[in-house]
């Protein structure tokens, strides 16, 4: 179960899998490009995560436990890429 205030993302539960697996994808590359080797934990059951929506709340697990600082980064990346126009 993921708690409400987690609920963003590829983590929400009202979106459809095709969207979920775009979602995943987008975080699994900033998560790749912002943390390199630190983050390949979390970049693999991001990847697994699209076949296997058992593994979201491991996946959002692994993100909160990253360093402060790529979390930072990641948080950042993912919300400038997905705001949407106002």
């Amino acid at each position: 179960m993921i708690p409400a205030a987690d609920t963003w993302g590829p983590f929400r539960s009202d979106i459809d899998q095709p969207e979920r697996v775009a979602r995943l994808r987008c975080l699994r590359a900033v998560v790749h490009l912002s943390t390199g080797p630190r983050g390949q934990a979390l970049a693999d059951l991001l990847l697994r995560a699209e076949q296997d929506d058992e593994l979201l709340p491991p996946a959002l697990s692994a993100l909160a436990s990253l360093d402060p600082l790529d979390k930072r980064r990641v948080w950042a990346s993912y919300a400038a890429l997905n705001r949407t126009a106002a």
